[in-house]
This record gives C-alpha cells, sequence and structure tokens, in this order.
C-alpha cells in the first residue's frame, strides 16, 4: 500500500494519503498494530467515530467521507482528542469497499443515514446495491458485523431485501445501541420525531 505518513502530534496525523488507489490498504502500516478495526462510511462530521474511537483504545477506526469539509473536521477531532486509533479517508465509498479493503480484514462496518436519493429516478445511486452488498461482506472477518441504520423507511423496506440476499450474511438480533454516541443527523431526526430503522448482520 502506498500511503503517506504524518509524524504522530502532526495536526493533520490522522489523514490518510493515497498514493496508489490500485492497492489495498493495510492495517498494519496504517495503524501500527494489530487491532480489530471498524469502518464508517460516510462519517458525516466525525462526532460518531471519534466518540466510538475514545471510547474503544483497542480498536482502530477509518472514517470515510467524501466531503472535503466534513473530512477535514474529523481529522481535527481526532487531533484535538488525541485519538491515534482514527484514520480519515476521503474516497467514494463503493469503490474503497470494492477494490480497496482486505478480504476478511474488518470487525464491524457501519452504514448510517445514507443518502436515501428518494426520487424514483435517483434509485440506481443508493449505495445498498448488491455489488456493494458483497463487497462488505467480503470484508468481514468471520463472525463480523454489517450495522445499517437509515430514517427513511422506504429506502430500508427495499435495501433489506438486497442485504437479505448476500449469502454471506445472515440477519440477526440489533446490538444495543442506546450506548452509541449519536450522528449529527441521527439528532436532528430523532428531534424531528422521526423513527429510525436499523438492521444488523454477521459474516457466516
Amino acid at each position: 500500500m502506498s500511503v503517506a505518513s504524518v509524524p504522530a502530534g502532526n495536526p493533520d496525523a490522522a489523514w490518510v494519503t493515497i498514493t496508489d488507489i490500485c492497492e489495498p490498504l493495510n492495517w498494519q502500516a496504517l495503524f501500527g498494530n494489530d487491532h480489530p478495526v471498524e469502518i464508517d462510511l460516510g462519517a458525516g462530521d466525525g462526532g460518531f467515530v471519534a466518540n466510538r474511537a475514545k471510547a474503544n483504545p483497542g480498536t482502530n477506526f477509518l472514517a470515510v467521507e467524501r466531503l472535503l469539509g466534513r473530512a477535514r473536521k474529523i481529522v481535527k477531532k481526532a487531533f484535538r482528542q488525541n485519538l491515534p486509533n482514527l484514520r480519515v479517508l476521503r474516497l467514494e465509498t463503493s469503490y474503497l469497499m470494492r477494490y480497496m479493503i482486505p478480504a476478511e480484514s474488518v470487525s464491524i462496518v457501519h452504514l448510517m443515514f445514507p443518502d436515501p436519493w428518494p426520487k424514483r429516478r435517483h434509485h440506481e445511486r443508493r449505495i445498498v446495491q448488491p455489488e456493494f452488498v458483497k463487497s462488505v461482506a467480503t470484508s468481514l472477518k468471520s463472525g463480523g458485523e454489517f450495522r445499517f441504520t437509515t430514517d427513511h423507511a422506504e429506502y430500508f423496506s427495499v435495501a433489506v431485501p438486497v442485504i437479505n440476499a448476500e449469502l454471506l450474511l445472515r440477519s440477526t438480533e440489533l446490538w444495543d445501541f442506546s450506548v452509541d454516541p449519536q450522528t449529527e443527523f441521527q439528532t436532528e431526526f430523532l428531534a424531528e420525531g422521526r423513527v429510525i430503522n436499523r438492521a444488523r448482520y454477521l459474516k457466516k
């Protein structure tokens, strides 16, 4: 993996700078240890992943965010909160999962409040498609988890059958999300009285 390293203590130390997008990530090279890895896809302002990284120092976290402004916020959180187990990658989610995550290397993949693309003509842009789900399943270790959260009931109703169709995953009981940090979107949606839909899958 071609990654430009940043010295510890640097405000930009959490950035993952990839010089070759054709090579898979190497978690040992990225974090300097063999701790379990969790990925937060579409991490927003990083409130969820930063708090989770702080509460779980023995786990490595990769925050994936395509928008530069949001990604910068996560990097700042990692520096200000002294989170050596948090890295930030600015990259398109589908490409990352399909080409750059080593098989059977991740403990948990979080997909929280992805863009529902509510207009019918935009449904093909939704992230939960068979190829994406296959890449998530491939990335997970045996017994690893895929956690899917959305406030959009219609999206949830069509996404769940797509995930259920993946033979490497099996639906299971929900995790204890009462202890999870809230994302910016979740705080907003709960204040509006929206119902939050969740599903949890284990790698067979």
